[in-house]
């Protein structure tokens, strides 16, 4: 096995977990931050914006998971450094905007 894969595997666990927000908030037709709003992830993008922004991730997520090397959800190693990466960016996420949606 070669090393990058498991930094491949822990990117594309996060990026799954980042487009979860997205589209939900964009298929629910509610504005949500994106890297695009001014200021950038603190100002609302539209619900457009949100769902491309969470296709993409999902497309950043499914290239690094399944382009590099060859993930095996019954492998352990793999499925914890895929799970750390979503877990990690959900706990982040959280930290970021629940403050800017009521939560603390």
């Amino acid at each position: 096995m070669h090393w990058y894969i498991y930094p491949a595997y822990f990117f594309g666990g996060a990026f799954l977990a980042n487009a979860s927000p997205h589209l939900i908030n964009g298929v629910s037709g509610r504005p949500f931050q994106t890297p695009f709003a001014k200021p950038p992830g603190k100002g609302l993008s539209s619900s457009t914006v949100n769902v491309i922004w969470g296709f993409f991730n999902i497309l950043l997520s499914w290239l690094l998971i399944f382009r590099v090397g060859s993930f095996d959800l019954y492998k352990v190693q793999h499925a914890l450094v895929f799970g750390t990466g979503v877990l990690m960016m959900s706990v982040i996420s959280a930290r970021i905007f629940g403050p800017l949606h009521g939560g603390k």
